[in-house]
């Protein structure tokens, strides 16, 4: 278990008003499945495939076809429900809900309003090292996504590319309980964690895999301790949401903007119109797309091509004991091996990189494992702007290179040596060591040798040392420049302090 103070959700007070303001925020994350096919029919899914080539009869709302529901989609949807610790409900259904536009064959996108495939989870969100917050889950629906409008490749029309039409999309609602834009990004940063782990969506922002609706109200101090003793929003304010963010950044930069407008409203004796917005990222503000409807103005209503969707609390269980390791339960893990809080998050951030690390740990000093790959591996990744996918030193020499090193084989310096010719050659770390002449100096006769001859050489500086002995570390630089970095710095500094007489 993480050991983690729980914090109750601290209002954002923004500055710069008239009076106090609390600011409110609820997420609707869209997720997108990760699966070759579609919701409701056999298209893939591949993203960057010419526009219109991955379109089912179904997903262009040919006459006559039917949707026939992918299992693996409502596999994923359940294994998020379980990961996220919610209810999984074995009854569901779909909706049809009714909306006009060009990139929607149909008219109408199928989803779940009434009875959602998942029910109430929660987040754990750190908001720093030891201190978490639970950000509440009211419900994740399946449903199919549009289409996508393009306007600017011709001056006088706009086209429609229908690849992404039927792709299947796990909505993902908070509850209200977020309290400042730092949140709200923690969260959808620990949600899209969660999600990576599990394998149920890529989570590849700069595609549109996970974009997040953010709804935004204000309220005065006192009202949201209210709303949660009632359960009545009128206490939250009037929400708007702001539509289709993809970025932590502008997450932040929108709720910020947003909230300082709507007190702006208020405290000029104006109402806040319930509305949907969008971000301009270059102008840093947002503006009215439309009017928010309820969802009566969708004419929501049962699906009539599908039937209610029924599954067993068997095939819920084999679902949960197939969960992987999430990443909670790997930090806890992980810090029980020695490492430290900010270690333990730094080599959890990311799947990839968490499998990386234990491969490089298997057997090995996890603390000396992490500091090589925190430090010298992703430190050089990042500057290049690599994934570790990309690295060109496998987990398996990495872990040599700490064998080296555990092994006293070769000293702490020239492993950083022999990393940068392993990263830039590709050569294996104990064919480096052999051919380079590397190997660590560990015969004390020799390094006898060269702390007499620095000794010899420099006898003023053997006086200051014996008044301060501080002034032995010079000594042992010394040497270590004069044996190549190659002797043993513990045998060093021993061998330095009897000699000086320390």
């Amino acid at each position: 278990m993480l050991d983690l103070t729980y914090e109750a959700p601290k209002p954002k007070i923004i500055q710069g008003a008239q009076s106090d303001w609390e600011l409110v925020i609820g997420l609707e994350v869209h997720a997108q499945v990760s699966s070759k096919a579609k919701l409701f029919s056999g298209a893939s899914t591949e993203f960057g495939a010419e526009p219109n080539s991955n379109v089912a009869f179904v997903d262009a709302a040919m006459p006559g076809m039917l949707p026939v529901i992918n299992e693996f989609c409502v596999e994923q949807a359940v294994r998020t429900g379980l990961g996220l610790k919610a209810e999984i409900n074995l009854k569901s259904a779909f909706d049809r809900k009714n909306y006009f536009y060009p990139d929607l064959p149909q008219g109408y996108q199928i989803s779940q309003l009434y009875h959602p495939i998942v029910g109430e989870g929660e987040v754990l969100v750190e908001m720093g090292p030891g201190v978490a917050r639970t950000v509440r889950i009211e419900r994740i629906h399946l449903e199919q996504d549009a289409g996508k409008s393009i306007h600017d490749m011709d001056p006088h029309m706009s086209f429609v590319d229908l690849n992404r039409t039927g792709v299947a999309l796990m909505e993902i609602v908070s509850r209200p309980d977020i309290r400042g834009p730092e949140e709200a990004a923690a969260y959808v940063v620990k949600l899209r964690q969660i999600l990576r782990y599990l394998g149920t969506c890529d989570g590849n922002m700069q595609y549109g895999n996970l974009r997040a609706d953010v709804n935004v109200s204000v309220c005065k101090p006192g009202a949201y301790e209210r709303y949660q003793q009632t359960g009545d929003h009128a206490h939250l304010g009037t929400r708007c949401e702001i539509k289709n963010m993809n970025s932590m950044r502008f997450i932040q930069a929108a709720i910020d903007y947003e909230a300082r407008r709507q007190i702006a409203l208020l405290e000029g004796g104006g109402t806040v119109d319930q509305e949907t917005r969008l971000y301009d990222p270059d102008k840093g503000e947002t503006r009215s797309m439309r009017s928010k409807e309820e969802a009566h103005d969708y004419r929501y209503f049962p699906c009539p091509d599908l039937l209610p969707l029924e599954i067993e609390q068997a095939w819920v269980d084999g679902i949960a004991e197939r969960l992987p390791e999430l990443p909670d339960a790997l930090k806890a893990r992980l810090m029980d091996m020695g490492l430290t809080d900010y270690d333990a998050s730094v080599l959890t951030a990311e799947k990839e990189n968490a499998d990386y690390f234990e491969e490089v740990a298997k057997g090995r000093d996890a603390k000396l494992a992490a500091n090589w790959v925190i430090n010298e591996l992703f430190g050089r990744l990042k500057k290049e702007d690599h994934s570790i996918g990309e690295s060109p030193v496998s987990a398996a020499q990495l872990g040599r290179i700490v064998d080296l090193i555990s092994s006293d084989t070769i000293s702490g310096k020239i492993a950083k040596e022999v990393f940068e010719i392993a990263y830039t050659s590709g050569r294996d770390p104990e064919e480096i060591v052999e051919t380079e002449g590397l190997k660590q100096v560990t015969d004390t006769g020799a390094i006898e040798a060269a702390v007499d001859q620095v000794i010899a050489d420099n006898p003023a500086q053997v006086e200051k040392a014996k008044q301060n002995p501080k002034l032995a570390g010079w000594f042992v630089g010394q040497v270590m420049k004069a044996t190549g970095g190659k002797a043993n710095p513990k045998s060093v500094n021993q061998i330095v302090s009897r000699k000086l007489g320390l």
